[in-house]
């Protein structure tokens, strides 16, 4: 499985997540940055990545178009690098479950803490 960064997250996160992510890419490395979200969206599900963003744009295609592409939207505010990292390495399994088990097309890591809530857009009651 292999992750796209929008433009909104920091292009280090590329080379931190190879280890656990490879073949993982940063629209800024693949000269995407001026694309509009439905061309990032469209390249991601040809190309079979999951798109990693802070844009809730993302989220309101996915409920419009559905799934692939897969998103893990980060509700995380400004955030370090680090914090980032953290918190997708923490989660690491549940984005390879929601994507693998097509549980979830959305899936929401939310807090600047690796242990905060993870899971699909909508909370269960």
């Amino acid at each position: 499985m292999k992750l796209l960064f929008d433009e909104n997250l920091s292009f280090k996160l590329r080379a931190k997540m190879q280890d656990i992510f490879p073949g993982s890419q940063h629209v800024r490395d693949l000269g995407m940055e001026q694309k509009t979200d439905l061309e990032i969206w469209t390249f991601a599900k040809r190309e079979n990545f999951v798109i990693v963003t802070k844009d809730a744009d993302f989220n309101d295609m996915s409920v419009m178009r559905g799934y692939p592409p897969y998103i893990v939207w980060l509700r995380t505010g400004n955030s370090r690098v680090s914090q980032i990292e953290a918190l997708i390495r923490v989660h690491q399994t549940d984005i390879e479950e929601s994507v693998h088990k097509e549980k979830f097309g959305i899936i929401e890591i939310a807090g600047q803490q690796p242990e905060t809530w993870s899971g699909p857009i909508s909370r269960p009651e």
